[in-house]
Formats: C-alpha cells, structure tokens, sequence
C-alpha cells in the first residue's frame, strides 16, 4: 500500500461528488460519470491497512476510515459497480437517478470503510435516502408507490439498528465494528437491522416489491449495493452465528419458489437476489475462514452477473416496454447481442463451470462439506439447480426464445452494450482466472475449484435441472396471475387496516365536535340569555335595589368573617 497521509476518504469523494452532476452537460457530465468511480477506486486502495481518519464527537472516538480486507474487497466491487452502472444509464436515467445512484453508492462504499457503528448508521441511512430517490426517479405512479413502502421498510429497519446499536454501546461502552455474537439485546437488535436490508424474512417481500419498478438502469444499481452492505456487515460482526445458517437456507428456497411463479422477467431476477444472498448468509453462519471467502467472492461475482443480467432485462424493457414473459419470446432474432449477454449472466449464476459463479459459490458449499454439515450440503446443491431452472433457464429461455411474440425491436444503445460486454468479460474472465479475486479475499485460499470431480459433478447437476425444466415446460410456462407474498400485509392487510382506523377515528372525532359544537351553542345561549339586550342582567335596576344587594352582601361577608 501506498502510505498517504491523511488519505481522501473514497466514499467522501464519491457522495460530493456526485453532487456535481446536475450542474454538468454533454462530455463534461460523461467524463464525471466515469471517472468518479475510477477515482475512487483508486482512492480505495490508497487508503492505508487500519484506523486512517480516527476522530473524536461527543466524546466518543470515532473511526470514519477504517480500511480492512473485506472492507476493500466489497468497496471495489461497489465501485467498479458504479463505473459500469454510470455507463449503461448515461444516456437513458434522469438527474435525479444519476445523482441519487452515485450518492447510493458511495453511501455504501462508506459503510465498508466504517470503522465504528456510528459512521456505520450514518452511511446506512444515507444509503437508504439514495436508494429510495433511485427508485422515485423512474416517474411512474407504481415507482413513487413503490418507493414510499421501500422507504418504511428501511426506516423500520434503521431504527431497529440505531435502538441496538445504543443498547449495544450503553452496556458495553463499545463502538467499534467487530465481531459479535447475537446473545444480548443490543447485538440481537442490530442483527435484526442488518437482515432487513439483506431481504429476510419475513421482511423479503421488499426487494422484489420495488426493483422491478425502477428504471432499467435504477434497477440494475439497487440489485447492486443495499443487500450487499448487509452481507458485508454480517460477514464482519456476526460471523458464525448459527442462526444464520437456517435463515440463509430460508432465503434460498424462498427465493427459488416465488422466481419460479413469476411471469415479470424483473421479478424473476429480484427473487433471485434474495435466493443468491442466501448463500452468503448461509456461509456467514457456518463462520469458517472457507465459508467467510465464499461469502465475501459471491458477493463479488454476485454483483457483476446480477447486474449483466438486470442489464440484459432493462435493454429488453427499454427497447419493447414489454416486462412479462407471456409477452416476450423470440427477441434473439433481432437483439443477438442482448440474448448473448442474457445467457452469460444466467450460465454465471448458475455456477456453470469456466464462469465467476463456479469458482466462487463453490467456495460456500466446501465449507458446509468440510464442516460435516452433510443437511447443509445437500440443501445447498439442490439450491443450485433450482438457480439454473429459474435464473439459469427460465429467464433466457421465455425472454430470447420460446415462442415467437413478433416483437423485432433492434438492439439497446451502445452505451448498454459497452456495460454489458464489461460485465460478460468479467463474468468469464474470473471463471477462468479466479487467482487475481482469491488473492484479495480477507483469508488466504488454499481451494481449487477445477478438479475433475467438481467440474463432472456440477455438469451433472446442472444437466439434470435443465432436463427438469424441458421436461416440465408446460407446468414452467407462466400465466397472468398474482404470487401473494408478505408484502401482501402491508400492501392490503395493513392498507386495509389503515383506512379502518382512520375511518372510525373519523367518526369519534365527528360526534366529539358534534358534541362540542352542541355544548357551545348552549353556552353561548344561556350566556345571550342572561347578558343579552332583553337579558335579566342587562335590566336598568332601581338605586335603591343595588344598595339593598350591596348591603346583603356585605352582611354575608361580615357573618362568614364572624364565623
């Protein structure tokens, strides 16, 4: 490392940055878009192992840039996230989403720079602004819809957070980001937090309740960044907490089932977001230095070919405004390129071997065999073939191919394609060379993913899903129907509730101004009858009269003071 002193904070550079864009056009504005993100890359790895900017507020020691391995690994991927993401929407996303995009991802940037859990919350909540303004930015109804219920979620889950991260501090006078174990109400709390930005449940719903609704670019940032904070925040202060390998298996499954009953391409790959972030809370759980690797590569590798294919997805919508499958088929005839990048991302997330995903998920489900954890295992290759039916097969397959829907729209702009063909490159690139990404995980490698049994038993297994699905073609063809999730609680059941409350308190609040109104007016009678022009009180009284009144009261007066 370079030992620059003191060092530019990357996430920093990153949110004020953005803030320029909006006051830049025409190449000015490409030229920011693209080298932000390189520089803070740079910036990434310029920053010295430890404690950079150490700072003191409120008599709290704080650490805003602390640089750690696993901080570096995530943080350069969220940039490169940022480059390629810039690229694919320069010519397509509003202000708003340029900025708000680049305000999230350097939000998350900082989250794996912070070394104590203050700047942790700070970034997180800014991340959860950015996040929300990114879907906002599409401009439909269902997007502004969309984005109030993302917001209360990750509102919800910050304040949960904040509460343990305060319970946390008071009993232990701690701050600092490490390890913990979940076994006291702060720490419990935080994980709480933590899991909602990583889509468990019961709170998964929302990840495929909003990305779907954004732009295709505002997509294809969100799959990239709030997940995976909460994966790194997970690998770093809850590393081998049990609990976490049964809601990861959880996750998985969940997100394989509700994929496979989708008919929006969008939602497929949402739900599968939250079926791949599964397996790095699984490995999370089991805590080897293995199963830590796996989480912190498929994380890496994750990012890329979720993207390329959110990519692929967005050049589709962008180009037929079309977003269900029993309304695509047939688009590889005139969107050759698009399919082709389409298929690369799903042969990635399907672990296909001389791909990203085959050196980096095997990592996960090595250490479950090594850890004797023989239920795991198994569950976690069944896992897979699921990935390869709905991800691997059913994405592909009803977009590029199946029947023909007559649709003969052209290619997506080149800018689109640039950020695809990155992504390709790199899905492929780390599948054949995985040594440059097992040399900046945070534990030395001692793995190798192409043996023959590995690569024969992976073929099989991926031969034999795909077999399933063409087997089961006419059950997989999707219909217009509805797959009711979680969300349903806070989209009706909550909505319902809502509208029930404030029409019953409506109708207190009715009959108490009724009421108030009715004792007014008595009042306001009783007061003109006795003060008012005809009024006993405002009779001419004789002299004599008030003397006589006077006297009797002074005489009461006189006998109470007597008494």
């Amino acid at each position: 490392m370079i030992d620059l002193m003191p060092p530019l904070p990357p996430a920093l550079v990153m949110v004020l940055g953005a803030l320029f864009i909006p006051a830049l056009r025409g190449s000015a504005r490409r030229s920011l878009l693209l080298g932000l993100p390189l520089l803070t890359l740079a910036l990434v790895w310029l920053v010295p192992d430890g404690a950079a900017l150490p700072a003191g507020f409120l008599d709290v020691q704080l650490d805003p840039v602390h640089a750690s391995a696993e901080g570096r690994l995530f943080a350069t991927v969220f940039a490169l996230m940022a480059f390629v993401g810039g690229l694919y929407a320069m010519h397509q996303a509003r202000t708003l989403e340029l900025v708000a995009a680049y305000v999230y991802a350097g939000s998350a940037i900082g989250v794996t720079f912070a070394g104590d859990l203050v700047t942790l919350f700070i970034f997180w909540e800014l991340m959860a602004i950015g996040s929300t303004a990114v879907i906002f930015a599409a401009g439909t109804d269902a997007a502004g819809r969309a984005a109030l219920r993302y917001l209360l979620v990750h509102l919800l889950g910050g304040v949960v957070l904040m509460a343990g991260i305060i319970a946390h501090w008071t009993a232990t006078g701690s701050l600092a980001v490490e390890a913990l174990s979940p076994n006291s109400l702060g720490t419990v709390l935080m994980l709480i937090g933590i899991l909602v930005n990583a889509g468990a449940p019961p709170l998964s719903a929302w990840i495929a309740d909003a990305y779907p609704e954004a732009s295709p670019s505002g997509t294809v940032f969100l799959s990239a960044f709030t997940t995976k904070t909460a994966v790194f925040a997970l690998l770093v202060m809850f590393p081998g907490a049990d609990i976490l390998i049964w809601i990861g298996l959880y996750m998985v499954f969940y997100g394989i089932l509700y994929a496979l009953l989708e008919n929006d391409m969008r939602r497929i790959l949402a739900y599968s977001i939250v079926n791949q972030v599964g397996f790095m809370v699984c490995a999370i759980g089991i805590g080897t230095e293995l199963a830590l690797n796996g989480a912190a590569a498929h994380a890496f590798a994750h990012i890329i070919y979720k993207a390329l294919l959110l990519m692929s997805a967005g050049g589709v919508l962008m180009m037929t405004g079309k977003r269900k499958c029993t309304d695509l088929g047939g688009l590889f005839q005139t969107m050759p390129r698009t399919a082709m990048h389409g298929i690369i991302g799903a042969l990635a997330i399907s672990a296909f071997p001389f791909t990203s995903g085959f050196v980096t998920k095997s990592l996960e489900t090595a250490a479950a065999a090594h850890e004797g954890l023989l239920v795991v295992w198994l569950l976690l290759l069944a896992a897979s073939a699921g990935v390869f039916l709905h991800a691997g097969i059913k994405f592909p397959w009803f977009v590029f191919f199946q029947k023909d829907s007559g649709l003969r729209p052209p290619e997506p702009p080149i800018e689109t394609r640039r950020a695809m063909t990155i992504f390709s490159v790199l899905c492929i690139g780390l599948g054949l060379f995985p040594a440059p990404l097992y040399a900046i995980l945070p534990y030395p490698v001692d793995y190798q993913a192409y043996t023959v049994e590995h690569v024969v038993s992976q073929l099989q297994l991926l031969l034999f899903a795909g077999f399933a699905f063409f087997v089961l073609l006419t059950q997989m063809k999707r219909t217009l129907t509805i797959s009711l999730d979680f969300d349903w609680f806070y989209r009706k059941f909550l909505h319902a509730l809502a509208e029930e409350f404030t029409g019953r308190t409506a109708e207190a609040r009715d009959r108490l101004e009724a009421q108030a109104l009715g004792w007014a007016r008595r009042q306001i009678r009783l007061l003109y009858t006795h003060h008012g022009p005809h009024g006993i009180l405002a009779r001419t009284w004789p002299t004599g009269s008030m003397v006589l009144w006077v006297a009797l009261m002074l005489g009461f007066t006189l006998l109470l003071y007597l008494l």
